[in-house]
């Protein structure tokens, strides 16, 4: 059964079929899994079937409304250019369609790598295929707590901790996923073509990885750093000011160098350069309150627009502290025509090409699947 005929010619993952059997957690096997494998892959040409149950689907289409009726706004992110099929496997006739589909192949592991050696598997899920919290409940803030995460955001005053705006540790596993797959189709290549592999990869594992700077930055016994809101625990100046006007504005000092042209050319105060209270990061650090003070007086007499072109002119790194509407109407996005549209049930709406991405005719962007909308023709593929 060739299932490769509607694929972009130009993506890497041209040809490549991939069966997604969402086992991210058993406590939430109906839920929307990892994104970043289920939405990187299909950008990059892979063919993705998602199994729904028929009328509802998906549970995650509807977390809100924001994007439309059954558009969730984290359903249409992570399910474009996929392939929707209803069916309700407690159904015999929908149970052997979904056995034809995948050629019968059995769920175990083992016997499929027997089977089928060349077979790479992935399984996603929060603790790892073994040990103690093997079989543990796990979503992504659950998982954010237990690598520590938490330990480092919230205010400073350590009373609250906060979970990062994004699921993190979802999109932290599915890109060890995705870049786990990529590395064992190109080792598969360059070896044996007949040598695939078992890959296992675990919530907690991707997101204690990327924790690797505050474990170091407690080792052996250490204290972890502080919470300080957005600011940076251990460099300092670096974190969000306010400005007058009501505006604020985000910038970070790097270095001795970056240091003085601040006093110099940003703060208009030479004296500030030498003064030993600031002479280092880490005494900048440890005065970190007095430091601030001084700053938010000389910034106050500036609008947010005035203090980022004194940062541009001396070369200090700096952002704006941009909402949601902010990113939509970004020039830098705009300028580089980063966005395009795909299709949902609603009509188009704007979506960002993929990072790396320089043309929309080199990844696959179609639209979000309706329920059940490729029922027809995937059982036309099947002969049935």
């Amino acid at each position: 059964m060739d299932l490769s005929t509607c694929y972009q010619p130009k993506t890497p993952l041209h040809n490549f079929n991939l069966n997604s059997n969402r086992n991210h957690q058993q406590a939430q096997a109906r839920q929307i899994p990892p994104p970043p494998p289920r939405h990187n892959r299909p950008d990059l040409g892979a063919r993705i079937i998602k199994i729904e149950r028929p009328g509802a689907g998906d549970f995650a289409r509807v977390y809100d409304s924001r994007v439309g009726p059954g558009l969730c706004s984290h359903f249409v992110w992570a399910n474009r250019s996929k392939e929707s099929l209803a069916l309700d496997l407690k159904q015999p006739k929908d149970l052997s369609i979904l056995r034809k589909l995948i050629a019968d192949l059995p769920a175990d592991v083992l016997t499929l790598k027997e089977k089928h050696p060349a077979l790479i598997v992935c399984d996603i899920s929060g603790y790892g295929s073994s040990g103690p919290y093997r079989d543990k409940k796990a979503y992504d803030l659950l998982v954010q707590s237990e690598a520590g995460l938490l330990s480092t955001t919230g205010g400073a005053d350590g009373k609250s901790p906060a979970k990062v705006g994004i699921s993190i540790a979802d999109i932290a596993s599915g890109m060890y996923a995705l870049t786990s797959i990529m590395g064992a189709l190109m080792r598969r290549d360059k070896t044996n073509p007949k040598t695939g592999c078992r890959i296992d990869i675990s919530m907690l594992e991707a997101m204690v990885e990327w924790m690797s700077f505050p474990l170091y930055y407690s080792y052996q016994g250490q204290p972890g750093p502080r919470p300080m809101g957005a600011s940076h625990a251990s460099v300092y100046p670096y974190g969000p000011f306010e400005t007058g006007g009501g505006g604020s504005v985000m910038l970070g000092v790097q270095n001795e160098r970056e240091w003085t042209r601040l006093c110099t050319k940003v703060l208009h105060d030479a004296a500030l350069a030498v003064d030993a209270r600031f002479a280092t990061n880490l005494k900048r650090v440890e005065n970190r309150e007095a430091l601030q003070q001084i700053m938010l007086r000389s910034f106050s007499q500036l609008s947010a627009e005035e203090v980022i072109a004194r940062l541009d002119a001396a070369g200090i790194a700096n952002a704006k502290v941009n909402d949601m509407k902010g990113v939509w109407e970004h020039p830098q996005l705009k300028a580089r025509r980063r966005w395009t549209e795909i299709g949902t049930s609603q009509g188009p709406v704007p979506a960002l090409l993929p990072p790396g991405v320089s043309d929309v005719e080199d990844a696959k962007m179609e639209e979000v699947p309706s329920v059940g909308q490729h029922n027809k023709a995937i059982l036309k593929e099947l002969g049935l």
